[in-house]
């Protein structure tokens, strides 16, 4: 169903709505119940559930099981947010790299990383972007973050702490949530099967790349 034949939502609803897109800016992630309902001051989680699943029938999100949050946007909503805020059309050789894998000790912006150029809505994201990278692998899923992703980061070299950061260690770059603890570094992922990354300062190399401000599905 187009974006403009979905029914009208509430006002109550459409706050919701625009909270999940704002925590998906802000954090790379929907939020969980229990956040909306803590956000709105609903007295239980099962109140924010029954809000989504009125967005989910009302076609503007879809739930999943099997996930922590399992909130995804719709991609005709996506589409329609995009053209409603005049956003140019993907492929604008103006627009944003795409970077895709990133070959070992090279330069995560080397000319061969970047698959192509896009144009998007900078409104959706917490901060300003400049890049946009592809996710690959699992290891991020308890939060919504799934292979084929493109995460919205901006350049910086430090962190908050539990902040979504893109991380190099050594030779490799990679995703996963950023804790400091005093000459050491946990990069967390978000999937139970996969252990921490520990990185000795000491004895290793390490740098930040970016942090995540936001994510987009399109299936790029």
């Amino acid at each position: 169903m187009k974006y403009s034949e979905l029914k009208p939502l509430t006002k109550r609803q459409q706050e919701i709505f625009d909270f999940i897109l704002a925590c998906m800016a802000e954090n790379g992630a929907p939020p969980t119940r229990v956040e909306i309902a803590d956000h709105f001051g609903f007295r239980s989680a099962n109140a924010a559930e029954d809000h989504l699943k009125a967005l989910d029938k009302k076609g503007h999100i879809e739930l999943r099981s099997g996930t922590s949050r399992g909130i995804f946007i719709n991609e005709d909503v996506r589409i329609g947010l995009q053209l409603n805020n005049d956003t140019p059309e993907l492929g604008d050789p103006n627009g944003m790299p795409v970077i895709g894998d990133v070959a070992a000790g090279a330069p995560i912006f080397a000319s061969q990383h970047v698959q192509k150029m896009v144009s998007v809505d900078q409104s959706l994201f917490s901060q300003k972007a400049d890049f946009l990278l592809k996710v690959r692998g699992d290891s991020m899923i308890n939060i919504g973050i799934f292979e084929h992703d493109l995460l919205a980061i901006k350049k910086a070299d430090s962190a908050r702490e539990n902040e979504i950061v893109v991380a190099r260690i050594d030779d490799e770059v990679t995703v996963k949530r950023y804790q400091r603890d005093g000459s050491s570094v946990a990069l967390i992922a978000e999937n139970d099967d996969y252990s921490p990354i520990i990185v000795d300062l000491q004895s290793q190399s390490f740098a930040i790349e970016g942090i995540v401000v936001g994510l987009i599905r399109q299936g790029l």
